[in-house]
Formats: C-alpha cells, structure tokens, sequence
C-alpha cells in the first residue's frame, strides 16, 4: 500500500478523458487499494484516478461516515444512466484545496459500474453518495467542479486557482 500524490488544478491530466479500463486484474484492484488510502490520508470522500495521475475510469469512494455503508468502494467504468431531483450541497475537491462552492446536482442517480472483482453492478445512490460519484465522474471526463459554477463566481476564485497552477507546476512528481 502506498499513499499516492494528489494532481492539483493547472495539471494537464485532470483536463484529460480517462480511457475505460480493460481488464480488472490485480494491478488495477492494488491502485485501487492505493487510492483509497491516499484518499483517506487526504480526509477526502472521493478520489479518481486522474487525480493520482491515471487517465484511467477508475475511482473510489466513502460517503459513509454521513450516508451509511460498507467502507470504501471501487467503482471501474463508471457510468450514469439516470439522474433525478436536484440537490444544493457545498463541495470541495482534493485537487482544488481550499476551495469549495454550492452546486446544485442531481440528488440521486443510477449507476452501472464494474465492481474490483469485475462484476457488472448497477445501483441507485442518494445525496452525498450521489453527489461524490458525480464529482469523481466529472474527473474521469476531464471535467472539475469549479467548471460547473457560474463565470461570476468562477472569477471571485481567479486568483486561488492562478495560485493552485503555479503550485501545480513547482510539485515534483
């Protein structure tokens, strides 16, 4: 296991499409052990794998300390088929630290995924569940969240992101 460095805004891997993942094998279930604990390390509740610097459709996720659950998970190839309702919540993102912005975002979603055993899964999540499988599915697109917030909002947050690409730049990886 191994704590993994967070890509910070200004990295050109966030802006990538991540590629499906073709097999799920050990490797794949290994970076997702590393992932997990990275995320943990970092008290986020999400993480992707560009964000580890993978362009891979591969994320993690623990939205139980508010939702309830199992743990962790794994979700490979993640893909929404359904969304409904629309639902305010305040979020943040390891990549962007320090900043965080309401947005509004479908309350509940259906999902199909493959599991870390490569088992086909399709589920429902609810608010926060639903809500960090969407902001880590943004990343698997090339898509972060301060993408989602309105040009006037965006600019009040100029100067931290401008800050957040020059500390991009001085990380050496």
């Amino acid at each position: 296991m191994a704590i993994l460095p967070i890509r910070l805004y200004g990295d050109p891997v966030l802006r990538r499409k991540s590629a499906p993942v073709a097999v799920v094998d050990d490797e794949i279930r290994r970076l997702a052990v590393d992932m997990v604990e990275t995320m943990f390390e970092n008290n986020g509740v999400g993480l992707a794998a560009a964000q580890v610097g993978l362009s891979l459709r591969l994320l993690v996720a623990d939205a139980t300390h508010r939702d309830g659950g199992d743990g962790p998970r794994v979700f490979i190839n993640p893909e929404i088929i359904d969304a409904w309702d629309e639902w305010s919540f305040d979020e943040g993102c390891l990549s962007l630290p320090g900043l965080s912005a309401d947005l509004m975002r479908p309350e509940g979603i259906l999902l199909r995924y493959h599991d870390e055993t490569g088992s086909e899964c399709e589920e429902e999540f609810h608010q926060l569940w639903s809500r960090v499988l969407q902001h880590e599915i943004d990343h698997l697109d090339g898509r972060l969240f301060v993408d989602r917030m309105s040009p006037m909002r965006r600019a009040l947050m100029e100067r931290k992101l401008r800050e957040l690409v020059k500390e991009s730049k001085n990380v050496s990886l």
